[in-house]
């Protein structure tokens, strides 16, 4: 085998090895959050009315 070639492989291999393990932490980290809804808008809420206290 010509050097290109084993370089070539080394360098695939390692690509394929990185994928799959990639791969594999998406997909545990998939099932270990569950899927969040969208937020809901929340209705306008009206500030609070104080009482206002003369000193």
């Amino acid at each position: 085998m010509s050097l290109v070639a084993i370089i070539a492989l080394l360098v695939l291999g390692w690509v394929s090895v990185a994928a799959a393990m990639l791969w594999g932490v998406l997909r545990i980290s998939r099932r270990h959050h569950p899927p969040t809804l969208p937020a809901q808008p929340k209705a306008a809420e009206q500030p609070q009315a104080r009482t206002v206290t003369a000193h």
